[in-house]
């Protein structure tokens, strides 16, 4: 009895070391879905960029759901469909319908979320799915505020296209460890309305405005952040509007992390966890 314990605990452990040792292409890829479209940006092109960008920076794939519609209720083929992101790891939202307000909806949206899916959140995603007036803050909790509770933010609006000076200020946090601070090109600084207590900024972005009367004054908001919704983590920045920005390598390292802590694959001093590095 003893030795048959022994050959089958040592089976156990050439086991384990066997699975130890798989190189990392035996690691399934993160499965992400890509949502993009609608109004006011190349949309065309930025789906591109960033799926060629995060392909190259981790072990993913990314499918992507595009609708070439420039308004601002782009028939996307996600809406009133609750299983839309069945099979997948995580969901990157950058599309553009700030008028997407009907909230059966916005409600089928977030159930993916609800039951644990994370959540990436890119740029006018932050403009989306808003019920009422947004410049008016939202109460939490409220049918008015589901987005934004999703998001952990709140924002109504947007200046001029200016160079936004971004600075990390949770150094030690591991999306952003070892990042350094940079201005963009032109860029839209989102404003901040209301962010909910869960929120941990993590850069903030300020523009150097001049008025006609010559007038020099600085704003700044908050432009990456991530949230605990309801156990669910999401990662979201209001930066890329523009494709030089978007195809900045600054910018797709700061996406592909963020998605990466986003589903639990980067370690707390923020290292890809083993499989999901790049593939060589």
């Amino acid at each position: 009895m003893n030795k048959s314990l022994s050959w089958f605990a040592a089976g156990l452990s050439g086991c384990a070391l066997l699975l130890n040792s798989l190189p990392a292409a035996e690691v399934p890829p993160l499965r992400v879905l890509l949502i993009s479209g609608g109004c006011c940006h190349d949309y065309a092109q930025q789906k591109d960029i960033l799926k060629r960008g995060l392909e190259q920076r981790a072990n993913l794939v990314v499918t992507q759901i595009y609708t070439d519609d420039p308004s601002t209720k782009p028939p996307l083929t996600i809406l009133g469909n609750a299983d839309y992101a069945k099979g997948y790891d995580v969901v990157i939202h950058d599309e553009c319908a700030a008028d997407i307000n009907d909230p059966a909806l916005i409600k089928a949206i977030l159930v993916p979320h609800r039951a644990g899916i994370p959540g990436v959140n890119l740029h006018c995603a932050i403009h989306c799915y808003r019920i009422g007036n947004p410049g008016e803050p939202a109460t939490p909790g409220s049918e008015r505020a589901m987005w934004f509770d999703y998001l952990g933010l709140q924002s109504s609006g947007h200046g001029a296209q200016m160079p936004i000076a971004i600075h990390f200020t949770e150094t030690n946090n591991a999306i952003v460890r070892g990042m350094s601070d940079w201005t963009t090109v032109n860029e839209e600084l989102y404003n901040n309305v209301r962010i909910r207590p869960a929120v941990k900024a993590l850069a903030r972005g300020t523009q150097t405005v001049k008025n006609q009367e010559g007038v020099t004054r600085e704003s700044e908001s908050v432009v990456v952040w991530i949230n605990d919704y309801q156990g669910t983590r999401v990662f979201s920045t209001t930066i890329g509007h523009n494709n030089t920005t978007v195809e900045d390598a600054r910018y797709l390292d700061l996406v592909t992390r963020g998605l990466l802590w986003a589903c639990g694959k980067l370690d707390d001093q923020g290292g890809i966890l083993p499989g999901y590095e790049p593939k060589k």
